[in-house]
């Protein structure tokens, strides 16, 4: 009778390691301020106000960031990804076809013209951005680059160069839409901007 060995593995298994409290600060400091920044914009996020939302006190900012601008690159990063992330997410759930409808649908519902703290950080941010410090519009300019990809690979002609243009046009018209509708202050005349836009790019979704 043959008997059959079974030898015992020598592979360890991998342990998360848990962050330090330092990493444990840091991405709290950086998740209020992600949030801060699309609530009242670069110019109306303090460091004081945001160590303070945090738990923290002001005197313990500078053992994470070198300067106020690089915790808004940061925070401007986390909004971004966070927003791609969302509409990545809308896609993937969409039924076959009807990702980029679906896309179009979230970006403009009511649920996300009126969450600007959480939402998309460019139709948030959009007009202060020329004027941030390099790091803060690199980090910005990632993200925009992503989302644009991101619809670009819902279309049918998807790699081709025309895909790409109507991905970028189509983002723009977006962010447009979204920043005028919470700019008014009716909200009847929000709502119908947002239609209007509905209107003009869902048929051709559908067409496609």
């Amino acid at each position: 009778m043959m008997t059959i060995m079974k030898t015992k593995s020598t592979k360890q298994p991998v342990r998360q390691t848990a962050p330090s409290r330092k990493e444990a600060t840091h991405e709290r400091i950086v998740e209020v301020a992600a949030r801060a920044i699309r609530r009242s914009g670069y110019d109306g996020t303090g460091v004081a106000d945001i160590m303070k939302e945090a738990g923290l006190t002001h005197g313990g900012f500078y053992a994470h960031f070198e300067s106020r601008d690089a915790l808004l690159a940061e925070a401007g990063d986390r909004a971004g990804a966070e927003s791609v992330a969302l509409a990545a997410r809308v896609a993937a759930a969409a039924p076959p076809g009807l990702a980029l409808q679906a896309m179009i649908q979230a970006y403009l519902s009511p649920e996300h013209i009126g969450a600007i703290e959480t939402g998309c950080p460019v139709s948030a941010l959009g007009s202060e951005m020329p004027r941030q410090a390099p790091e803060v519009r690199r980090a910005a300019t990632i993200h925009i680059k992503e989302m644009i990809d991101l619809f670009a690979r819902q279309l049918p002609d998807w790699g081709q160069p025309e895909a790409h243009e109507r991905a970028m046009a189509l983002v723009c018209a977006l962010v447009g839409t979204a920043m005028v509708a919470r700019a008014v202050d009716d909200p009847r005349l929000s709502k119908a901007l947002c239609a209007a836009a509905l209107k003009q790019f869902t048929p051709a979704v559908v067409d496609d």
